[in-house]
């Protein structure tokens, strides 16, 4: 699956902080059959509302996917998501503990399961504190947003 949302060319705003985590992902290729792939959250203070999941070793050709960080933190709670990104958190009435994404292109779906304890802990320890939720639009550099548009 080609990278469908990639991380932006540009290089990080000098004063921006970003924090990261790699965890041990399963690739879900069937109702029974699944396969451990690395993957990495990363999140910057100078994209605030979004967070990268980027497949990492032999899934690297699956790209990053760049999604918003409410979501994210609402898929934990409650399904969540429409379109190419969905999320149902644990579902201990179906056997399932683990986070689940479903990522889609035009070609191709992918489902993932991740460690919940992992991500919501990761979000609220470190995410949520470089930028606080709400905080979001104080964090994002207006005039060069409005000079990228404009050129």
């Amino acid at each position: 699956m080609p990278a469908h949302h990639p991380l932006p060319s540009s290089q990080p705003h000098p004063e921006a902080t970003s924090t990261e985590i790699h965890l041990d992902a399963r690739l879900v290729l069937g109702e029974v059959e699944s396969v451990d792939v690395p993957v990495r959250f990363g999140y910057r203070s100078d994209d605030p509302l979004a967070v990268a999941l980027e497949f990492l070793g032999l899934a690297a050709d699956a790209g990053t996917w760049r999604f918003s960080r409410d979501l994210l933190w609402e898929g934990l709670q409650k399904p969540a998501g429409l379109g190419d990104v969905r999320i149902w958190p644990p579902c201990t009435c179906h056997g399932r503990a683990a986070l689940r994404i479903m990522l889609r292109n035009r070609d191709n779906v992918v489902l993932i399961d991740l460690p919940s304890r992992q991500v919501r802990r990761w979000l609220r320890r470190e995410a949520f504190v470089l930028v606080p939720p709400g905080t979001e639009s104080s964090a994002i550099d207006w005039d060069a947003e409005l000079h990228g548009l404009a050129s």
